[in-house]
């Protein structure tokens, strides 16, 4: 088991007592979900679709996966074990996690960071699957494993980061962890953010902004991080996978290295407009699977759950 020891802080900080916070926070949500008007009595997601794009309840539907993979890795990463099983079951087939361990934090302020994370993105999973009700779909098959031929390895060595039949671990120390945390969290924003012109319902409209900006939130402070311990180069190697992933389509990606000449820093990526930029579901695709134009595969290796997936 990793070591557990933090830094000028208590044993319970990262286990029983983060655990416990978690899952205090995640009761809370029912009570949550009716201020927002999100409860599974309001009506239905798929009906309430007004524009041209897919019904709200795909939309909802393809966030919740992207937000089951976000909350068993920091889940992992902080208490060594996944998702609930009360937060798994669903339309669909319920898949498995290749799993991951929890990280030897050393850094006190950077495991209460990883802490608040995994709490944020648990209580996305429970928001949005009451807000779905009976149709939320159940967690697929999700690889946050650790090996030569697991997803993490497969884009660090296609980042550079790594040689050919060596492994990533993000779960090995926090500067791994943090550069893991980076994949995901760029592209829930710009996910979000693609998708709100579709959003009919003006509540569900109201909790995908609320969302996007704690992942926006997430993002900023995790590359400001990463700035601070030296590993820019790391994640613009990252931030280039992610590009070229996006842009296989040719439908382009305003996405920049973490170091831009005669900037101090570029912790957020923008648009000329200075707005978080954003991505189609086949873009997000692109990068959750790892490749192109397929159907499953990278952190889904039977695809996604729901109507959006291919």
């Amino acid at each position: 088991m990793a070591d557990k020891t933090i830094k000028d802080a208590p044993d319970a900080t990262l286990e029983s007592g983060a655990r416990r916070r978690m899952m205090r926070n995640a009761s809370i949500g029912a009570t949550v979900m009716a201020i927002a008007g999100l409860n599974a009595t309001t009506t239905p997601a798929q009906a309430t679709n007004q524009g041209a794009g897919p019904p709200d309840g795909d939309i909802l539907n393809f966030a919740l996966n992207l937000e089951y993979l976000e909350a068993e890795y920091y889940l992992y990463a902080v208490t060594g074990q996944g998702l609930a099983a009360n937060y798994r079951n669903g339309v669909g087939v319920q898949g498995t996690t290749g799993r991951g361990t929890q990280v030897p934090f050393k850094t006190l302020a950077i495991a209460q960071y990883a802490q608040r994370i995994a709490s944020d993105e648990q209580l996305h999973v429970n928001l949005l699957r009451n807000a779905l009700g009976r149709s939320a779909v159940a967690i697929p098959d999700i690889d946050v494993g650790v090996g030569p031929n697991n997803t993490f390895s497969v884009l660090a060595r296609a980042a550079g980061l790594i040689g050919a039949g060596q492994v990533f671990n993000p779960y090995a120390d926090e500067n791994s962890f943090l550069l893991g945390a980076a994949i995901f969290e760029d592209v829930g924003v710009t996910a979000y953010a693609g998708a709100a012109r579709f959003i009919g319902n003006p509540d569900y409209l109201e909790a995908a902004a609320g969302i996007l900006a704690v992942e926006a939130y997430h993002a900023g402070g995790i590359r400001t991080l990463l700035l601070s311990l030296g590993l820019a180069d790391a994640f613009n190697k990252i931030a280039t996978v992610r590009a070229t992933l996006s842009n296989a389509n040719g439908q382009g990606s305003a996405e920049g290295p973490l170091t831009v000449p005669g900037q101090a820093y570029n912790f957020v990526p923008t648009d000329s407009n200075a707005l978080a930029f954003r991505r189609n579901t086949r873009q997000v695709l692109n990068i959750v699977y790892g490749a192109p134009n397929v159907a499953k595969g990278g952190f889904f290796p039977q695809g996604m759950n729901g109507n959006i997936k291919s």
